[in-house]
């Protein structure tokens, strides 16, 4: 994987790249997001959950917890944890408890008896690890997102039907949308009426910009169109720093998806 760049742009800029999250506004919980469905009206895109919290005795670590059809499993961890290459293998580091004031709340792509396999929210991109089910808490999301940068599109499915295809601004060539497994990594309220409501923070890291104005990072957000709307229109645009964005009323559509709802981006 080519190594980011570190690079620092004009104040002029700063409005339409990714933004470091901050610490100081936190995250929405899965629950707290679907209360706050409830309040702007989006209740119609809660589906009833299945209990999978039944197959996870309080306080026991679980063997395997299977996630019913459509639905993905998401580990949240206990404070921070050791992590391992291979389950029962060696620590090789740790799993913060928290990510710019967030909780780690993390997609299980894997398991083995007392194990999970997690997407993590650090650079680089696609970097997974072990972790064990004793030090994780384990609920799950209905909800999947799929970017297409060819088709300029976002579209958001729920148990495994989509519900939702909307035009989306993307990044441009010399700041592309990077691609791959990623997932949604916390819910921050909106610093402009620009950005909308809220922005969903991905797991996604620049891969053209490693410094993103002095915050340390550059992270991929999908939020309002910025005053461009007119530019995404009905068919997409090349227009962001990486970031994916969306017309207001298909933002809102996203309010009542969880911290840890996987997303895919593809080329």
């Amino acid at each position: 994987m080519r190594t980011p760049s570190r690079r620092r742009r004009p104040a002029s800029a700063r409005s339409s790249g990714p933004r470091r999250p901050r610490i100081a506004l936190g995250i929405l919980t899965a629950a707290a997001a679907s209360a706050a469905a409830l309040a702007t009206g989006c209740s119609h895109d809660v589906p009833a959950r299945p209990t999978v919290a039944r197959q996870v005795q309080a306080g026991a670590a679980p063997e395997t917890v299977a996630a019913p059809a459509g639905w993905s499993l998401i580990a949240t961890t206990k404070g921070t944890i050791p992590r391992y290459a291979t389950p029962g293998g060696r620590k090789d580091g740790i799993v913060p408890g928290r990510w710019y004031g967030g909780l780690s709340s993390l997609p299980v792509i894997g398991q083995r008896a007392g194990w999970f396999r997690v997407r993590l929210v650090t650079r680089p991109n696609g970097s997974t690890a072990w972790v064990r089910a004793a030090d994780v808490t384990i609920t799950d999301t209905p909800y999947r997102i799929v970017v297409n940068l060819a088709a300029e599109q976002l579209r958001l499915y729920r148990l495994g039907k989509q519900i939702m295809n909307a035009p989306a601004g993307i990044g441009t060539k010399q700041d592309p949308t990077p691609t791959g497994q990623y997932f949604v990594a916390m819910l921050e309220e909106s610093p402009s009426a620009g950005y909308g409501p809220f922005i969903l923070v991905t797991s996604a890291h620049s891969e053209a910009i490693g410094d993103w104005e002095g915050s340390g990072d550059a992270v991929i957000g999908i939020h309002g169109p910025l005053g461009e709307g007119g530019l995404i229109g009905t068919g997409g645009a090349a227009l962001s720093h990486g970031c994916i964005r969306l017309q207001l009323p298909e933002l809102a559509r996203l309010r009542p998806v969880p911290v840890g709802t996987p997303i895919t981006i593809t080329a």
